[in-house]
């Protein structure tokens, strides 16, 4: 199998898949993945991939035999204040896991068979008559069935890596304690020479975790010593695996209602996450055979079930809503012949296409998607803000044309600062440098011809089509995989080969590598994805020595106008600043302010600069752009985006912009100082 192949699985909705502890043990031993139940309902494993490490939350569950339930002196909220809540959600997006199902009231896995069923705990009678032998045997059944399997995944990974890591996650109720205690505590009891290093990672690793609000302290056989049976057992078995028994204070939840705190779950479960791959890497390369290159490598390299039921559910409702296909006035042309007609003095009338869905329809249908399902928090979070960007969108285009539809834009798109207005206003104070001044007489047919090389060039398979429905020159409609360029204008050369590296080099490339992903989220786009977007598009004009003086006042014009318009003036007082105390032409200035003020006030041309200066810094900083190119990503997702790349969830890119990749060797020296110092 190439190293690049994406594995995934059919996604369906059924039922947990039950297995005997023979055919759980036979499976670690032939070394194939699997997810599964224990046949009595004990206990939960999944195994992803065979890595040197397992995460264990052997107090994650409450079951409780009915026949034990009616003997029990303790109520349910006795029990679970003594059990560890969560902790197998803290370890959910991990490659080998394994939780226990059952109430340690049950029998308690962290301890020896000779003392795993309580008459007493916590100073507190459990039973109201004396269990039966029959009963002590079923649960030490259990108990044995559950340590038979750690032993042989154990084994397996010793075996296959020479050495192992189990984390063994636990929590504690800190109220019980009158001093200050630690968020986490590693509890190695005479584990410190052997592995003192690895261990100081881990704490490390842990203390790296933030969580708002919270200060985090992590110590080491603080509070708890590691005492456990699961460390024991381990220990006792095996020579070369280290167990990190870990508690968790109950921070995250209150441990005295169970009233749990969900954010600070999502905060623990993304920092276990890293800091398990980031301890374990480090542990590898000291201890294992393994040849590990890349720390994320220790992740799953499979698509769950649940990532794509919610990603096929979320592209389905989704796919066909762009809003630039409904916010691109359809009587741009008559209203600007209206307007000149009367000197400026009637504001334009725009009309639009008819909305063909309904918004309120859709956010309802989008809040049930299971989302909650993806056990990657980083993941889910990446899902759940796409979801809530379409939410905005639908609520931008429930009120195109009415004054509502600016408040949308502004809640989607923003508005520009302070400072974006002075660096807009830095570009188009700008003073001219003398130039000869091209002719526009490159009519739509050659246009074509220019795109249609440039997409032969890069092997697309996408058409053209000239429209007077736009009011851009060019724009890509991503889910036709179409280029539309407007009717009847002409252009310079200059000009088109600027569109021509800005529309096909940028936005076709990221729609066709989009479409190559084995997720249709990139298809979709990430939340704020039109500042990382366009700030490549630009990016690639500035690389390609194809932006001129006009293109970056431009750029500047439409943040002025955007700002004015969110400040209260109407288009016709913005145009005539525009004409009037900035000197632009009318007729370029009719189409700056036109792009503001469609569909209500449309904030989104004020993200074009901000991307800009944005993808500028972050490539002269040594940025790579390469994963930015995967589809309609957003910089601020491209941690994660990368982490999928590295798993092999996603592709890496098919197409590259050509222009990232070998730059102009000519530049305008006039045009690369403004860019440095705005």
């Amino acid at each position: 199998m190439k190293e690049e192949k994406i594995k995934q699985k059919q996604f369906k909705k059924s039922s947990m898949r039950k297995l005997s502890l023979y055919r759980i043990i036979s499976n670690i031993q032939k070394g194939i993945t699997f997810e599964a139940e224990a046949e009595d309902g004990s206990f939960y494993i999944k195994i992803d991939e065979y890595v040197p490490y397992v995460c264990a939350a052997i107090h994650d569950g409450s079951g409780f035999r009915n026949s034990l339930k009616e003997n029990c002196l303790l109520s349910d909220q006795e029990r679970w204040y003594e059990e560890d809540p969560y902790t197998g959600d803290f370890i959910s997006a991990l490659s080998i896991q394994i939780k226990g199902r059952d109430s340690r009231f049950e029998y308690d896995l962290n301890r020896d068979p000779e003392n795993c069923v309580y008459d007493k705990a916590w100073g507190k009678d459990v039973w109201k008559k004396p269990l039966t032998e029959e009963e002590k045997a079923l649960s030490l059944s259990k108990h044995s069935g559950f340590y038979s399997v750690v032993e042989s995944l154990v084994a397996k990974l010793e075996a296959d890596f020479g050495a192992c890591v189990v984390y063994d996650i636990h929590s504690y109720n800190w109220k019980r304690w009158e001093r200050e205690v630690p968020v986490f505590n590693i509890g190695c009891e005479n584990e410190q020479e052997k592995f003192s290093k690895e261990i100081d990672k881990w704490r490390s690793d842990l203390r790296k975790i933030n969580m708002t609000g919270i200060e985090n302290e992590v110590t080491i056989n603080d509070v708890f010593l590691g005492r456990g049976y699961l460390r024991q057992f381990v220990r006792e078995n095996f020579n070369n695996t280290l167990v990190l028994a870990t508690e968790v204070k109950k921070i995250y939840c209150n441990e005295e209602t169970g009233e749990s705190f969900p954010g600070v779950i999502d905060e623990i479960k993304e920092g276990i996450k890293k800091a398990v791959t980031n301890t374990t890497f480090y542990f590898a390369k000291k201890n294992t055979s393994l040849n590990v290159m890349k720390k994320h490598r220790l992740l799953s390299s499979s698509l769950t079930k649940e990532i794509q039921q919610v990603d096929h559910e979320l592209y389905k409702l989704c796919k066909d809503i762009e809003v630039l296909n409904y916010v691109n006035p359809i009587n741009i042309e008559a209203e600007k012949k209206r307007f000149f007609a009367s000197n400026y003095r009637h504001n334009p009338e725009f009309k639009y296409r008819h909305i063909n869905f309904d918004p309120a329809a859709l956010k309802r249908e989008l809040y049930r998607i299971p989302i909650q399902d993806i056990n990657d928090v980083q993941i889910e979070r990446l899902y759940n803000d796409v979801m809530e960007s379409y939410v905005s969108k639908a609520n931008m285009l429930g009120n195109l044309g009415n004054e509502k539809f600016m408040y949308e834009s502004l809640n989607y798109f923003g508005e520009p600062t302070k400072k974006d207005v002075r660096d807009a206003e830095f570009l188009v104070y700008a003073p001219e440098f003398e130039t000869l001044e091209a002719v526009a007489d490159i009519e739509n047919a050659g246009q074509v011809k220019a795109f249609q090389a440039c997409i032969d060039d890069y092997g697309f398979d996408c058409r053209i089509k000239v429209t007077d429905k736009i009011v851009a020159e060019a724009m890509v409609n991503n889910a036709k995989r179409m280029l539309l360029l407007k009717k009847g204008v002409k252009m310079t050369q200059q000009d088109l080969d600027l569109l021509v590296h800005h529309e096909i080099g940028v936005h076709m490339v990221t729609t066709m590598n989009a479409i190559q992903q084995p997720l249709n989220v990139f298809r979709l786009g990430m939340p704020n994805n039109t500042k990382t977007q366009e700030g490549l598009a630009v990016l690639s004009e500035y690389l390609s020595n194809t932006m001129d003086m006009w293109r970056l006042k431009e750029l500047g014009l439409r943040v002025i106008c955007i700002d004015r318009m969110v400040k209260g003036s109407d288009f016709r007082e913005t145009f005539e600043y525009v004409t009037d105390h900035l000197g632009i032409d009318p007729d370029k200035a009719f189409y700056v302010v036109a792009r503001a003020y469609r569909g209500g006030g449309f904030t989104k041309d004020q993200l074009y600069l901000q991307g800009f200066k944005e993808m500028y810094s972050y490539r002269a900083k040594g940025g790579s752009l390469q994963n930015l190119l995967i589809g309609k990503t957003s910089l601020e997702y491209k941690p994660i985006i990368d982490e999928m790349v590295n798993r092999r969830l996603i592709f890496p890119p098919q197409y590259k912009t050509k222009v990232f990749v070998e730059p102009s060797k000519e530049t305008n020296v006039y045009i690369d100082y403004l860019t440095k110092v705005f």
